[in-house]
Formats: C-alpha cells, structure tokens, sequence
C-alpha cells in the first residue's frame, strides 16, 4: 500500500501536484478491533466525537482500503455506511457484501465468492465428482462461500456426503471430529471453503493419522499458501487462486529498507528481526544477537521477497489505485491537454464513493471497474499441486476461469495436472457407478439423488445414454434389441410362400386340384356309364370345378397381403364355397326327387328337371355374388400391420373391414351347408347302391364340423396362423367333399367296373 502512494504522490499524471496521505491500522482479524478502528476513521483524526453537525472537524478520511477478511469488513462497512466513506477491500470475497442495500459503500477488487462457488461446483462437475464431501470455516467467509457453492453443485447434479464446519479457536475435539468425518467418509473429494487459519488447524490434526487418499478442492484463502505445501497428503490438491500478476518496481521497493528505517515501524522491525534472527532494540532479546547493519534484504530468500507471482499483493495494489483515481476524477479536470487538480476543494467521502462507481482504467495491464454490486469482473487462475522431481510440492498454474466469457466457456484447462498421491489419472469419486445404456436409475430410498441401483428398461423401452433417470418407448413399429439400448424395425411375420407350413399347405392345395382334375377326367372318360349318368354328370362336373376352384383359392390366403389380394381371397372363398354347397344340395334334391317320381302319379321331376337345377344352383350362388359385392362396397377388406398380437413383430394381415360382410358370406355358407345336410340326412334311407345321400350326408358332417371348429380356433389363433387356420379348414372341407362324393364312385368306374351296370345300380337292398 505504500509503495502504490508512493508512486501516486510521484505520478505527474494522477493527481499531479496533490499529496495522499494515508494511516495504517491491524484489525487483528478480530470484530472489535476493526469496530474501534472504523469508528476511528469515521471520527478523523480528533481524539473525541463531536454530537454537532460536523461530526469530524479535522483531518476526514476520504476512503478506506480493506479488510482483509469478510467478518471484519462487514463490521466496518456497517459503521461507514453511515458516513458515506468506501471501503475498498482487497481480499473480503463473501458474497453477502454484494449487497448494495446493506452495503452501499463497499467495494473490492477481489471477485465474489459467488463466482469462486460456480467455478469450484464447475471443476468438480467437469471431472465427473458426483459424490463430495464439504468443509468450510465457521464464518461469514465460509458460510456464506459454502451455501453460495452447495445452491451451485445441487444444480449441477453434485451430492454431498457431509458438510462440516469449524474455527481455528473450537476445541480440539471438535477439530478431531471434523477430521474423523474426512477419514470414515466414502467420497474421495473433498471440497474445503475455509480460511488459511481453519485450514492449517485441520491439515495439523490430520496429519495425526493421515486419512485415505483424498482428492482436495480449494478456496483461493489456502491453496497458494507456501506453508501448506509441506503436507504431503494434500499433494495433488487443486483450486482457484487470485491471478499472479508482478508489480513493476515493487521488490526494489521492498528491497530499499535500512536497518534505520526499519527501526521507525514496529511492523517492520518484528519482520526484520524474525528474518535475520537478530535484535534492533534498545533491549536486545538474550536469545538474539544484537543487529549490527550488514544484513542484506537481497540475500533473504523468503516469501518477502518473493514478488514474481503477487495474487493478494495485487488485489491491494489495485484497491489504492481505484482510491487515487476516484478522487483525481473528483478534484481534476484536463484543460489544454494538461491536467488541473483543484488543491482547495472540500472534498467529501460522498464524491469520492460516487466517483468509485464510474472507474475504468487499465494498471499494469489490468482491468480495473466495478458492477453496480461494487465488485470486479471474476478471474481464477486453476492451480495444482504438483510434486517436482525433488519431491517438493510446487503451485502449478493449468488453467482459468473467466466469468466475462459466454456462459459454457468460462473454465479451461490448459495443462495436465498431477492428482491425489501423484497419480495421473482423474479419482472416481461417486456413490454409485454410472448406468450404462439399456438400464435406468432408480434411487436408493433415503439417499441423496446420486445413490441409486441401475435396473434394466421394462419390455419395449430403451435407455440409449449413460445414467439415464428413465427409459423411453420404441416407436410403434420397432423393437429393443438384447441390450435395450436401441430401436429396431420390428420384423415383418405372414404366411409367405418361403415357410414350410405354407409349402405343405400349397401343397395340398394344389394336390386336392389335380386330384379334382384327374377325378373329372375320369368321370369325362366315363361319361356314358351308369354310374357316372346316374349321379348327375352335369351338376358333378360343376362341382369337381368349384372343388378345384376352391383348393386353388387357399393359394391367394399365402403371401404378403395387399389391397387386391385381401379382396380377392376372401371373396373368391365365399363365392367358390357357395357354388360348391349349392351343387352338392342340388344332388341332394335330386336325389330325393327322383326317388319321389318313382310314386305312381308323381311327376315332381318335371319341377326340377336340369333347368331348375342350374337355376337353383345360378340362384344361390348370386345370392352370395351380392353379398360378396356389398361386403366390398361398403367395407372391404384391407391390408394392416398388427402390432398387438406379439410386442417384438408386427403380423401383416387382412383386416376384415367390415366384420358383419365377413360373417354374412360364412354364415350364408354355413346355412346352405345345414340345409343340405338336413336334406342329405332324410334320404339317407333310400336304396343304397342308386343312392350317394350317405355319402353327401358324411361330407356335409365333416364340413361342418370343419366350419365349426374352425370359428374358435380362427378366433385364437395368432398372428399368421390365423390364416393357415383358415387355409386348413379350406383344404379339409374339400378334401371331405371330393372323397366322401367322389371316392366311392371312381373306386368303383377304376376297380370294379362289373358293378358300374345299370342293373347293379336297379337293384335295390
């Protein structure tokens, strides 16, 4: 501080022809000390207070610089609040003094501990420490320091194990317990918000019995301390500490001391006396010898001397200079390019305080100004420290923080760093290991956030991050894959023509029509016997047609549905199915109408001759025709992707459209199938070797059996078996109408043809 006046009072630009004069005070760090001294100030000079008007007749402080702690300055501040006198402190960081309402007067030009808190909760979350422990001073430094960074790490996601706080003046106990918690405790980092004093308390009872390693984060009121280095557990320790900076002339300065002048100041001579361990008072110490003038300052190697990386030195430096410029910005004025200093003004503390808001100036390269809360723009160097090839611990700078950078971008780490025991890699501190994809945390019950069990994602959700707090659905087509942590297109699943089931299938299908075929054939060769004449050649060619129709038309229920093929299938088996029953009744009929026209004066043959039968079966048929075209009129079928069936693939199907078009055409079927059972039932009696109504009455029980059977289990059946259900129940009602029709019959043309006779077929049992 007096090396800045000093250079101020010898400036010809600041304050030219105007002197400052200053006074000294220790506060001791101690409240009642700086109490007594802020009133001091307050008062002037004069060794009493005055109640009138004036309260100082003599001698008014223009401005303030310190205190170096925050207790301190906010006792002072609250004293000269009232004067209107700043106060500018060189080394008071709490955030509280932010407060303009409280603390109108106060500045500084060290930053906020509110910016000290985002960069240390930033540096712990960079390195991905989840799970801390916390220590702080038990005072307006570090209560304040602490909540400001506890609010900062719950935002960035940090939990704390512990939170402790002590002073250098508690009990032993309590300092032993603090140390306790730091050696049980389970987080590897431990972040200490405290003062230089608390810190070498704790480091000292520590050192008793050294705790695991532990990763230590920093305030800047312990981390460049010298001193500290020697605990050896704490190498690796890092932090944010004031900017380094070096004051021209200032070791020149320090270094221009006499013994003499030393002499004149008690500060200095206790300095001088320690440094060379020798005596400069009247009455020497017996344990020291006598000063006698050749100790030399520039031989001293002590931190005195040290002024190649000022950080607090600066701090102060800087405060005097904000002084000076505020009073040379209220008492001068640039006329003529020179500059004109009032010497005569009553200059009030009030112009000095007004004038300290609207400072800017650049000293030694830095920046100099303050926010509307009287503080600077926040700058941290990162510091390390690192272990040197000699094994001494070094303060290593690696990087900064630069609170006047886009938000995201105010840390950077420019150089490796050296971690607890000298390690080289980053220290896991976390309560519970990351999540890996495919699972999501679940907290652990009455634990911080950070505690948590990773549980694997539920059927059909995903998790595709680290430590992800839940997992999410795949969309309605996809699919987790094993690890759950993707989505995949679900497969697509039909009855396709590659599938055994559907070769099998197709091959019955196509079995049963050249099986109709080959029947037909043989019937056609021996059209002109009885056999084939008796049974009503032309309705069983027909029928033999609409058979083969009907196994060809399960070939259209295989393959990848579409718009024209869900149309064609259903359609195609209803109106097939229906010509195929309406002949089978109309042999039934004619079965019993030409036994009834054997009666004697019956002639109900000629009500059903060959017209009426192909009417009748034309008729019937139509009847479905209709259905079959309101069904695709008002609703038709429609191909559709089933993603309720099965979670892990979509069923590509027909839709019915509309169910009730679906049921008419079934139902239409099924009711022409029980009439000609019925029918088929009632002359089951008649001579048997003229009469094939057993025969239809066994295939119209299997049809309907088949249809039957078939309405449940086409109803349960998932997914693509649906329709080999319905494929299946095509092929087996065929397959029972041509054997149970047919069969006998070519047995009897291939195998036996003496009884394919019309005097066989006349005999009656």
């Amino acid at each position: 501080m007096i090396f800045a006046i000093e250079e101020i009072n010898n400036s010809s630009q600041l304050l030219p022809g105007i002197k400052l004069g200053y006074q000294i005070y220790d506060s001791c760090t101690s409240v009642p000390v700086s109490v007594h001294i802020a009133f001091q100030l307050s008062n002037g000079r004069d060794p009493v207070f005055y109640k009138g008007g004036n309260c100082s007749q003599s001698g008014v402080v223009m401005a303030t610089v310190g205190d170096s702690g925050s207790t301190t300055s906010i006792s002072m501040s609250r004293i000269m609040r009232s004067f209107n006198i700043p106060l500018v402190s060189y080394f008071a960081t709490c955030a509280c003094l932010s407060n303009k309402q409280q603390f109108p007067t106060f500045f500084r030009t060290i930053p906020s501990d509110l910016f000290q808190a985002d960069a240390l909760a930033k540096l712990v979350k960079h390195f991905g420490w989840t799970w801390i422990g916390a220590i702080h001073s038990d005072s307006d430094y570090g209560n304040n320091g602490m909540a400001s960074f506890l609010e900062t790490a719950l935002r960035e996601g940090i939990c704390v194990e512990y939170t402790e706080s002590f002073f250098r003046t508690n009990p032993q106990s309590k300092i032993r317990k603090v140390a306790d918690v730091i050696r049980s405790s389970t987080a590897v980092v431990v972040v200490a918000f405290t003062a230089l004093g608390e810190m070498k308390v704790l480091l000292e009872e520590l050192a008793r019995d050294p705790p695991p390693p532990r990763q230590w984060i920093a305030s800047e009121a312990w981390i460049t301390d010298p001193n500290l280095m020697s605990f050896s557990f704490c190498a690796g320790a890092i932090g944010v500490a004031i900017q380094q900076s070096v004051i021209p002339g200032l070791r020149e300065f320090l270094l221009d001391l006499s013994p003499s002048e030393v002499a004149l100041s008690p500060l200095l001579t206790e300095f001088w006396q320690d440094a060379f361990n020798c005596s400069l008072t009247k009455t020497p110490d017996l344990d020291k010898r006598a000063c006698d003038g050749t100790e030399d300052l520039k031989t001293l190697k002590s931190p005195y001397t040290e002024t190649s990386q000022l950080r607090v030195t600066n701090m102060m430096y800087k405060a005097v200079y904000a002084i000076a410029h505020a009073i040379h910005n209220a008492v001068c004025k640039e006329k003529n390019a020179t500059i004109q200093c009032d010497k005569h003004i009553r200059l009030q503390p009030k112009q000095v305080f007004v004038e300290l808001k609207k400072i800017n100036f650049s000293q030694n390269g830095y920046r100099v100004s303050f926010d509307v809360n009287g503080d600077p723009v926040a700058f941290y160097e990162l510091v390390n420290w690192q272990k040197s090839e000699s094994g001494v611990i070094e303060l290593v700078t690696v990087g900064y923080y630069d609170a006047s950078l886009p938000k995201g971008q105010e840390f950077q780490i420019n150089r490796n760093l050296t971690w607890v025991e000298g390690g080289t890699q980053v220290p896991v501190s976390v309560c519970s290991e990351s999540c890996p994809p495919g699972t999501y945390k679940v907290l652990q019950k009455g634990k911080p956030i950070c505690c948590y069990d990773c549980t694997l994602c539920p059927e059909g959700e995903i998790s595709n991050f680290t430590d992800s707090p839940d997992c999410f659905l795949c969309p309605k087509e996809f699919w987790p894959n094993t690890k759950k942590d993707a989505c995949f297109p679900k497969p697509v699943e039909f009855l396709s023509f590659n599938e055994v089931l559907s070769i099998i299938l197709a091959a019955f299908s196509i079995s049963g029509a050249c099986l109709a075929i080959i029947t037909a054939g043989v019937f056609f060769h021996h059209r002109t016997t009885p056999i084939v004449r008796a049974n009503n050649s032309e309705l069983s060619f027909l029928l033999l047609f609409s058979l083969t129709l009907c196994f060809l038309c399960s070939l259209t229920f295989i393959g990848a549905p579409s718009d024209w093929s869900c149309m064609l299938r259903h359609t195609a088996f209803g109106i097939t199915f229906v010509l195929c029953i309406s002949c089978v009744l109309g042999k039934t009929i004619v079965v019993l109408m030409a036994f009834r026209a054997t009666l004697p004066g019956s002639n109900v043959m000629k009500w059903f001759g060959p017209l009426q039968q192909r009417m009748t079966v034309v008729a019937l048929t139509f009847i479905q025709i209709l259905i079959c075209i309101a069904w695709l009129v008002v609703s038709p079928p429609f191909p559709v992707k089933n993603l309720t069936t099965y979670k892990d693939k979509i069923i590509l199907e027909c839709a019915l459209g509309s169910a009730v078009g679906f049921w008419a055409v079934l139902g239409y079927i099924g009711l022409l199938a029980v009439f000609c059972f019925v029918l088929a039932v009632l002359a089951r009696k008649l001579p048997d070797n003229f009469n094939e109504a057993k025969m239809i009455t066994f295939s119209m029980l299997i049809f309907c059996a088949v249809w039957i059977t078939f309405i449940p289990a086409y109803v349960s059946s998932p997914g693509k078996f649906t329709v080999a259900v319905e494929i299946f129940a095509i092929l087996a009602s065929s397959f029972g109408l041509i054997l149970c029709i047919f069969a006998p019959k070519c047995f009897i043309i291939l195998f036996q043809p003496e009884k394919n006779t019309k005097k066989y077929l006349m005999n009656k049992h």
